[in-house]
């Protein structure tokens, strides 16, 4: 069987293929070109999630359509509380307000995902796409458990990763850490 797709995966020499001295026979390499709409989902959820009732309208666009929130008006932009940001979707775990800073471009900004370890994501709960959408060459960052659209990455960030997560504030549900109250068993000059 294995004879046959390797015959099969090679073409004969074409006569001017001969007389420049190519070899005999020259692999054929096939790899096919998906756009995003051809893109499938990786994911446990499926088309048949209802993510119009699930979702408002706005998070609906960002999310499922892959639109952008107006810069300036996430809710999360100004957000100080010490928590983590969850997919809206699927409450998966993206960002630490730890690793959130102010970029000054309208968008909450994010230095690393959650999970992540120096530049290895592996673990975090989200993936990088490439996105031509925008006219030049980008990265789109989606949740690696439901696919939903978050935002960009960019490579202008601050140290230590020099990378800048620009999402947007309806793709992100805020949960606040519990333990962010003081302890009433704890001595006052510990508080």
């Amino acid at each position: 069987m294995s004879g046959l797709v390797s015959r099969l995966a090679l073409l004969p020499r074409h006569a001017a293929a001969r007389a420049a001295g190519l070899p005999s026979r020259l692999p054929v390499f096939v790899r096919t070109v998906a756009t995003t709409q051809g893109q499938q989902s990786l994911t446990r959820y499926n088309t048949t999630t209802d993510w119009q009732k699930k979702l408002t309208p706005e998070q609906y666009v960002v999310t499922r359509e892959r639109g952008t929130e107006v810069p300036f008006s996430g809710i999360y932009l100004n957000h100080s509380e010490v928590g983590m940001y969850h997919c809206v979707c699927c409450e998966a775990p993206l960002f630490s307000s730890e690793a959130k800073y102010d970029s000054g471009t309208g968008w909450p900004a994010f230095k690393e995902a959650h999970g992540t370890w120096e530049r290895d994501e592996s673990h975090a709960c989200i993936i990088r796409r490439p996105d031509n959408s925008l006219g030049s060459a980008g990265t789109e960052v989606l949740c690696k458990n439901c696919d939903s659209h978050l935002g960009h990455v960019f490579d202008d960030g601050p140290d230590p990763t020099g990378q800048r997560f620009c999402i947007n504030s309806v793709a992100l549900a805020f949960k606040p850490r519990e333990n962010n109250k003081p302890d009433p068993d704890e001595p006052e000059y510990l508080n």
